[in-house]
């Protein structure tokens, strides 16, 4: 790094730690003007765009970083956050496991202490492409939910234009998002009471399906069937610790030293897998 993009990336952070984004934000991108080929400098200006909910510019700078450093992990994890942010859970399932494939490489260095930070932001994900799965599928069951709910929709993107309109030239003040979280807010809530009334009148078909964290395994994110315990508490799918071990002798989400002598069967968790898919067979596709 140039000493004058470091000195500007210096300054950046100073502004970052006050809280001073969008100055930490300029700061930055004059560094990176100053070495464009740093591809750190594009994830700390991402990691400050994040923070002014600029979704977009934050995706161009994560892209760019990855260009630059295809290993960048951090990049990566950014840009799930973004991606998430912007409602593209399939794109964001795909940032967030690549992130996390990096940082289980040992020697990506320090940032693995995030392990636990990046397999929830897999699991959430996860979910959220599952979450978008269900609303389709709960659309398709019944066509005056499908009208019902494009009638909020609408009423959703007509207020949201109301607010761009209104805060031209300063969306990111206080103010201003405050009130777009609130129109958010609203159309959570509003479409929340609507599938819940429906579900109330019929449960079988329009009913959200939900797998409990606890099933989840957190290294494939899929619902165990042969669940084993470390000496640290943390359970994973026999196979698939199995398979991490060969490359890594820790904890996954812990990182300390872990080997096969460690592993023991989780025969109450197992009992509790078991007895929630044959309940809920469509749980094998989550």
């Amino acid at each position: 790094m140039s000493a004058r993009a470091n000195a500007l990336k210096e300054e950046g952070n100073k502004y970052f730690q006050e809280g001073d984004y969008e100055s930490a934000q300029v700061l930055y991108g004059k560094a990176i003007q100053a070495d464009p080929s740093n591809p750190k400098l594009f994830t700390n200006r991402a990691m400050t765009r994040i923070r002014l909910r600029l979704w977009d510019a934050c995706i161009d700078d994560c892209l760019h970083s990855i260009a630059l450093l295809p290993s960048n992990m951090k990049a990566y994890y950014y840009l799930a956050q973004a991606q998430l942010a912007l409602h593209h859970p399939n794109e964001a399932l795909s940032s967030a496991l690549t992130a996390y494939e990096l940082c289980l490489d040992t020697s990506n260095g320090p940032f693995n202490a995030n392990t636990r930070n990046l397999s929830e932001l897999v699991l959430q994900a996860k979910k959220e492409k599952w979450e978008a799965k269900e609303r389709e599928r709960i659309r398709r069951r019944s066509e005056l939910l499908c009208e019902l709910e494009d009638g909020l929709l609408a009423m959703r993107k007509s207020e949201l234009g109301d607010w761009s309109v209104k805060y031209q030239g300063r969306p990111n003040t206080t103010e201003a998002q405050e009130e777009k979280s609130d129109i958010e807010a609203a159309y959570r809530r509003k479409m929340e009471e609507l599938r819940s009334t429906f579900a109330l009148a019929d449960p079988a078909n329009l009913a959200p399906r939900e797998v409990p964290d606890y099933l989840i395994d957190n290294i494939s994110f899929c619902v165990m069937h042969d669940p084993v315990i470390t000496k640290t508490g943390s359970s994973y799918e026999r196979s698939t610790i199995l398979e991490h071990l060969k490359r890594s002798p820790t904890d996954p989400l812990t990182r300390e030293v872990l080997t096969v002598d460690d592993l023991r069967p989780n025969l109450a968790l197992k009992q509790a897998c078991e007895a929630f898919l044959e309940n809920n067979g469509w749980a094998v596709d989550y």
